[in-house]
């Protein structure tokens, strides 16, 4: 099937689309029915999905079913999966018909919540399937929006609080990598990620205000995509906004920063960090070893007190 990880990509936004254009009324009936076209689509989109799982060749070490174009502004569209994203790519599939079945209770604005979910998918999956950084940063940052309506419209009475430090929070640790995504095109000339994967970033120590660089360009890229992905993830100490978006987003919410939205973290480190900055993965390993290391101690200390199970 041709350009069947743009059709995965874009069903849930499709249907989405038809939901905001087409479906009338806040009366039982459209609250069903957007409910059973969420269902559709993402159900849909997990089968189409499927096949994907089946095409894809697990002896082949590269991307596969690479789909490209020309896209705007002489930008550069580039989708394709390999051995670490396609797994990815079906915990989101899988996951987003179980979130809608979640949601069959919900009663406020319910074709705005189904759309919100809708176009969530679309660009979690985005993020696991786009070869190019300006493409990968556009999923990337565009799936706060969805999930920073979804808290802050349907969570609990501290929904507000919640949303905006979910949104700060990782926004601003991309900004950063953003930082780092120019520096990396001027270095290397391109935004191709499989390009950027085979070129080697330099790592020469220099000084920066007076500060030895150990790793040089590649510990500097590496620190500021580090910003972007610790948060994510999220670890210590940057971890607090995700209590309160746990406990204050719907039961749907919850489950979708939990099984997929945190793992772009993991996912980030394993698609650029290591590959592309070896050197500077090498010098910071022991910090993250210590944050880590300082996280299972004291998060396991606080989850003693804990009196809110979610």
């Amino acid at each position: 099937m041709d350009n069947l990880l743009s059709i995965v990509t874009f069903l849930p936004a499709l249907a989405a689309l038809i939901l905001a254009l087409f479906l009338r009324g806040g009366d039982a009936a459209a609250d069903r029915n957007a409910k059973w076209l969420a269902m559709i689509a993402t159900s849909a989109t997990f089968v189409i999905s499927v096949f994907i799982l089946f095409q894809f060749d697990a002896s082949n070490t590269g991307f596969q079913m690479v789909e490209e174009g020309s896209w705007i502004m002489g930008m550069n569209y580039k989708m394709g999966v390999d051995g670490i994203s396609v797994l990815f790519v079906m915990l989101t599939t899988f996951m987003m018909p179980l979130t809608i079945l979640a949601s069959w209770d919900v009663k406020l604005r319910v074709k705005e919540y189904m759309i919100a979910f809708l176009l969530l998918e679309t660009l979690m999956l985005g993020v696991f399937m786009a070869l190019d950084l300006v493409l990968f940063y556009l999923f990337f940052e565009a799936g706060l929006i969805p999930m920073f309506l979804i808290i802050g419209i349907w969570g609990g009475k501290n929904r507000i609080y919640a949303s905006f430090k979910f949104f700060l929070y990782t926004f601003l640790g991309s900004v950063l990598m953003l930082v780092a995504m120019v520096a990396m095109y001027a270095d290397a000339g391109t935004t191709d990620i499989p390009t950027l994967l085979a070129h080697e970033f330099a790592f020469a120590d220099f000084e920066v205000l007076g500060i030895h660089i150990v790793g040089g360009l590649q510990t500097m890229l590496w620190l500021a995509f580090f910003a972007s992905f610790a948060v994510k993830m999220p670890m210590w100490p940057v971890h607090t906004w995700l209590p309160d978006a746990h406990v204050q987003a719907p039961t749907a919410g919850s489950v979708v920063l939990a099984a997929i939205l945190l793992k772009m973290g993991g996912y980030g480190f394993l698609r650029f960090s290591l590959p592309m900055f070896p050197v500077g993965s090498e010098v910071m390993a022991p910090l993250v070893f210590w944050m880590s290391a300082i996280a299972i101690v004291y998060t396991s200390l606080v989850a003693l007190v804990q009196e809110d199970m979610k």
